[in-house]
């Protein structure tokens, strides 16, 4: 059976002993251990740094609670200020130029229902925007329930869903905008 080929062997310098250069004599440099259960990326310069202790509690809720703070004002800000009045809120522009209901048309009137807890008068303004609402509740809390627990919030989409969310939107739209979908126009 065949010796197994050493580095040196690999490197057409002649076999020294540990620690030196057969050629020069002098000492080899040595590489520094790696540390175990690391794998540095190969463009890596040195070894990798510990991972970083977790951040506080207070730190953490930052953003989640900040972004729960925007959604309350402007909540707020619509049950206060009612968008069946007119003059207080834009026209919808594809509603206005086209004559056709969007897919937000009625958003405002739908949400200024759901603060008032009013939630058929909200359903039949936009009943797609009062699921909305509940798929935000749903992942604020999921979001919520991670932070406290200090596990990384990752919202990855994959394009099929992406295209089914794109599908029910037109459907929604296309359907509203016809007359048996009559009940689904704001």
């Amino acid at each position: 059976m065949d010796p197994q080929p050493t580095a040196e062997a690999e490197t057409d310098e002649p076999l020294a002993r540990a620690g030196e250069s057969a050629r020069t004599g002098a000492p080899r440099p040595l590489a520094p251990p790696e540390a175990p259960g690391l794998l540095a990326p190969p463009d890596a310069p040195g070894p990798l740094a510990p991972p970083e202790a977790p951040r506080p509690l207070v730190r953490r809720l930052l953003a989640p609670v900040a972004t729960l703070a925007g959604v309350a004002a402007a909540f707020a800000y619509v049950g206060a200020v009612d968008p069946n009045e007119p003059g207080h809120y834009p026209v919808c522009p594809m509603l206005r130029f086209a004559g056709v209901f969007c897919p937000g048309c009625g958003g405002l009137r739908s949400a200024h229902a759901f603060v008032h807890g009013d939630l058929p008068a909200a359903l039949g303004a936009n009943a797609l925007a009062v699921v909305g609402y509940g798929v935000f509740a749903a992942v604020m809390a999921l979001w919520l329930v991670r932070v406290i627990r200090g596990v990384p919030m990752r919202l990855t989409i994959s394009p099929v869903w992406w295209w089914g969310i794109g599908a029910v939107l037109a459907l929604f739209t296309l359907v509203r905008n016809l007359p048996f979908g009559s009940a689904l126009a704001p």
